[in-house]
């Protein structure tokens, strides 16, 4: 069969291929239930959001990539290193120089003081309107970031099998809906472990066969990305606006880093499902290669993908209408040719999204259990009943997952996955991160300080997220190869090399690379933050000392220093001043 033939073929999923992603859907729907009706049943909040603290070490390592590592990942950075190269993969770096800050300065606060929502700190370290401010943006933030996870993989099914997006959102979201509701953050984090083996094997499969394809197999494969401009790690400029630098996505992938594990309810919430801070900081360590490594042999898959089509570019020959259906395509197109092999590569996908929803979904009823429901309760006077602690988070999470189901049918008006995803955890989870490190760090934030800085962010990266943006540079393809392919009339006469507006139309603050606003949402909500707490503390008296416990390990220590320094100066004046009360 001729190149030709094979590309315009049309593939739709097989009977191996649909027993395969049938079984896969069926071992994570039962894992839900096995844990439903062992171990203590869920009779406890406990139990249901944080493990009873039994989860052993390299299974919460796994589950802390997956919860991260989602559909978003295998197929945003494939077609991101495909259609921008491999530079991307330096953000990975900075999550490298996050991870002990993680272990270090932030995880010791949230395991000394046990809380099922991480907003208790804000509470007990600022008051109330710092929790709730943070809170409402995080359940935002996470809400909208799980509409475009399970967005994802609808593009996966669409592709293999001509199922609509809407169909393909509703049945992801009702299946995961289903385990992570009914076998709680257990299940969610046993079933997360099959499926990052699923993950890998999905991305290993797509290396394999395409490689294959190729002459001289992976040679190839690094030979025709080097031609093709795909292998380039020289961008080190400190120009904001430039997409993808050295700088921007060291502080970036750092900032990511730290506002995903260091404070953010989904990972600090999984952190703590171990016996000890030693367990957590383990599985935090050993989750940086496994990540890593998933990264890197997804980015190579685009490479792959790229050498496959380097002359035939499935976008300018009106293949696909998304660079984000790159790898879908592939897969219906190459995998197909052994049986079961697309199935395998769609459960994958099904299980990248299936991962990171379900944790989201969980830690979105935690939330809403800690931080509303039984503030409520309190609010007017009545005890919550915390027998029913359970049955009230299901019920969260069912109502969290239609919600994010109703946003996933609308997320692929937002952008490409990979910018979608981060431009939305720069714009929320960099101040998030600054209002939790005002709080650790600094003994003299307070309340007004951390709620007018995190606000100032929050304005500032929505108005940098929301304006009109350029369209980007991307590198050169090929059609040269399609034969008779039809041929999109608008990419005909249009380059995609280079930017179509003009720079000056754009605002400069506009202009501002998405990879930057993690860093900048931290940066103005600590240093607006510290400045109005200076101004706040002249204009009032505020003599309370603080508890160390909420701060920091090397503030904390200061802290219990001067308290020891200042009663042995109580001591000493008393042991003085004793005998003349003998006298």
């Amino acid at each position: 069969m001729d190149e030709q033939t094979t590309e315009n073929k049309t593939t739709t999923l097989q009977w191996p291929d649909y027993l395969v992603l049938g079984v896969v859907l069926s071992i994570s729907a039962g894992i839900g239930v096995y844990y439903r009706f062992t171990g203590g049943r869920q009779k406890t909040a406990e139990e249901y959001f944080s493990a009873d603290r039994s989860m052993k070490i390299v299974p919460l390592a796994i589950a802390l990539m997956v919860s991260f590592m989602s559909a978003i990942t295998l197929l945003g950075i494939s077609a991101e290193a495909y259609t921008y190269g491999t530079m991307f993969i330096v953000l990975y770096i900075g999550f490298g120089v996050g991870t002990p800050i993680t272990m270090y300065f932030y995880l010791p606060v949230f395991f000394e003081l046990k809380i099922m929502s991480v907003f208790e700190y804000l509470e007990r370290r600022f008051g109330v309107k710092a929790r709730l401010l943070a809170s409402v943006a995080n359940f935002f933030h996470l809400t909208l970031y799980t509409g475009i996870v399970l967005y994802a993989p609808s593009l996966a099914l669409e592709a293999t099998t001509g199922l609509s997006c809407t169909m393909s959102i509703i049945l992801i979201g009702v299946i995961c809906t289903f385990y992570s509701t009914i076998g709680g953050i257990k299940a969610v984090l046993i079933t997360d472990v099959f499926q990052g083996v699923l993950m890998f094997v999905s991305v290993f499969c797509i290396i394999a066969v395409g490689a294959s394809a190729l002459p001289n197999g992976l040679v190839d494969v690094w030979d025709r990305a080097y031609r093709g401009g795909r292998i380039d790690f020289t961008a080190v400029s400190m120009d904001l606006t430039t997409r993808h630098t050295w700088w921007g996505l060291l502080t970036g992938g750092t900032c990511m880093f730290l506002s995903l594990f260091a404070v953010n309810q989904v990972q600090v919430q999984r952190l703590l499902t171990v016996k000890s801070l030693r367990d957590s900081r383990i599985a935090l360590l050993l989750n940086l290669p496994i990540m890593l490594a998933l990264a890197g042999i997804t980015v190579f898959s685009g490479l792959v993908i790229y050498a496959v089509y380097e002359d035939c570019d499935p976008v300018k020959s009106g293949r696909i209408s998304s660079i984000d259906k790159l790898m879908p395509l592939f897969a219906a197109e190459r995998l197909s040719q052994v049986p079961g092999l697309t199935g395998l590569f769609v459960a994958g996908v099904f299980s990248a999204s299936l991962s990171t929803v379900s944790a989201m979904l969980n830690s979105l009823a935690a939330v809403a259990l800690e931080d509303y429901i039984k503030p409520i309760y309190s609010k007017i006077g009545a005890t919550f009943p915390e027998e029913k602690a359970t049955l009230l988070g299901k019920g969260l999470a069912i109502g969290n997952g239609l919600s994010c189901i109703s946003l996933a049918l609308v997320a692929g008006k937002l952008g490409t996955l990979v910018e979608a995803a981060i431009g939305l955890i720069g714009m929320i989870g960099g101040p998030l991160l600054g209002v939790f490190t005002l709080g650790m760090f600094f003994e003299n934030a307070n309340e007004i300080g951390a709620v007018v800085g995190m606000t100032t962010a929050l304005i500032f990266d929505f108005l940098m997220a929301i304006g009109p943006k350029e369209d980007m540079i991307v590198l050169p393809t090929s059609v040269d190869g399609c034969g008779n392919a039809t041929l999109l009339t608008l990419n005909e006469t249009m380059s995609l090399n280079s930017t179509m507006s003009n720079e000056t139309a754009v605002p400069y603050l506009n202009r501002i690379s998405y990879i930057w606003y993690p860093a900048i949402g931290f940066n103005t909500t600590v240093t607006v933050g510290y400045l109005i707490s200076l101004i706040v503390k002249k204009f009032t008296q505020d003599t309370r000392e603080p508890d160390p416990n909420l701060f920091t390990p090397f503030v904390a220590a200061r802290i219990r220093k001067r308290r020891q320094d200042a009663q042995r100066v109580t001591s000493s004046q008393m042991f003085v001043l004793e005998p003349s009360y003998g006298k």
